[in-house]
């Protein structure tokens, strides 16, 4: 039987072959998921051998990760702020860049006093259900056009033990909404539709297009969100969005065409504006 250390020699050469970008990384989160180890068994016994069927696996796994497939598509689990999310190609990967969002949100709950939450596009429901697991105050709505992200979102509620604290519901933005809440937050399509091919392959090929495509200038949803939160927010109420490279100036000129002022903003881990907070004036 081949030894970890092996495994992990082949396959790191698979995938610096294919130009992945984390090679190494890759091929141990790969075979800790084949066979079924932890990070500390393969640091500590890197000469244990690896059963024949996990080998198998790990080999088939790493050819998935050489045509680009994500590493959390392929074993179907991502973290994101600590926890564990279920993840497929129904529903956007969560990236940590998103983290500022969730830390925006968490300023704002913690200063103004929020209870109910809404979220537009839930996706995996890794938003809404961090905030709720960071607040056990806090109950929320999440929405999405697409029923087997609400599955897995739903799947994510019970894992987290959050399903009596949220409700999920399919829609386009607000069309399903019927009461108003403190937060709403959204973390939408921002990617402008001629730039969507020119991404990376982990991204264009593997995460749901309805989930990047903004429209042609990468803001079309913004301008749904910003032209319909006034009616479903509670006095005082906030909104916070995760925006794309350079839509800072953009989303906050739509934002106070349509009655908001700025109320906050966070930075990803390049330093750069990645959530944007307003609330009604």
């Amino acid at each position: 039987m081949p030894t970890a250390k092996e495994l992990l020699a082949e396959g790191r050469a698979r995938l610096t072959a294919a130009g992945v970008a984390a090679p190494a990384l890759d091929a141990r989160l790969l075979l800790q998921h084949a066979a079924s180890l932890a990070t500390a068994d393969l640091v500590a016994y890197p000469e244990m051998a690896v059963s024949a069927p996990a080998a198998v696996t790990f080999h088939t796994l790493v050819e998935r990760r050489a045509l680009r497939e994500p590493v959390s598509k392929i074993i179907g689990m991502r973290e994101f702020f600590g926890r564990e999310f279920e993840v497929s190609r129904a529903v956007l990967d969560p990236r940590p860049d998103s983290e500022s969002l969730i830390e925006l949100c968490l300023a704002i709950i913690d200063t103004h006093g929020a209870r109910q939450v809404l979220d537009l596009g839930t996706g995996s429901g890794n938003l809404l259900l961090t905030l709720l697991a960071e607040r056990r105050h806090l109950t929320g709505l999440g929405i999405d056009l697409s029923q087997e992200a609400l599955k897995i979102a739903f799947r994510n509620a019970t894992a987290l033990g959050l399903v009596s604290r949220c409700d999920l519901m399919c829609g386009r933005w607000f069309e399903p909404v019927a009461e108003r809440f403190d937060l709403i937050v959204s973390n939408p399509p921002y990617i402008e539709t001629a730039v969507i091919d020119s991404l990376q392959p982990e991204v264009r090929l593997f995460d749901p297009r309805k989930a990047l495509d903004g429209g042609p200038d990468g803001l079309e949803c913004y301008r749904a969100i910003a032209g319909e939160a006034a009616s479903f927010l509670a006095p005082g109420g906030h909104v916070a969005v995760e925006i794309g490279d350079g839509q800072d100036a953009a989303v906050t000129q739509l934002f106070n065409k349509n009655g908001f002022e700025s109320a906050g903003k966070g930075l990803d881990l390049s330093g750069k504006p990645r959530a944007l907070a307003f609330r009604s004036v």
